[in-house]
């Protein structure tokens, strides 16, 4: 498995409202997420908007785009857009640019 971390930037005035949609995910997104490839899936927010967020995937570019071709992914993604700052026109999934690991203790 190969773990992937990115950031992401929720903006200030969503905050709130970011927490609660985290708080109810749709139970078909997260069985989307679960068949394409997404484990241990987890997101950390700071209280300034930075958004961490980990996974465990066999072949992240193909979990992201087995999860692109998923019509819960689009309805989800169209609803989340906004709550991001510098997208540059990109969905918040195609903003994901995974972190290189410099270090892990297994």
């Amino acid at each position: 498995m190969r773990r992937v971390c990115f950031l992401l930037k929720v903006r200030a005035d969503r905050i709130d409202e970011y927490r609660e949609r985290h708080a109810a995910v749709w139970p078909e997104m997260r069985e989307a997420l679960s068949a394409t490839g997404w484990h241990n899936y987890s997101l950390f927010l700071r209280e300034d908007g930075l958004l961490v967020g980990y996974l465990e995937t066999e072949d992240f570019e193909a979990a992201r785009a087995a999860m692109a071709a998923t019509e819960v992914n689009a309805r989800w993604q169209a609803e989340m857009a906004g709550f991001f700052e510098e997208l540059d026109g990109r969905g918040p999934d195609d903003a994901m640019m995974p972190l290189t690991e410099v270090f892990h203790l297994p």
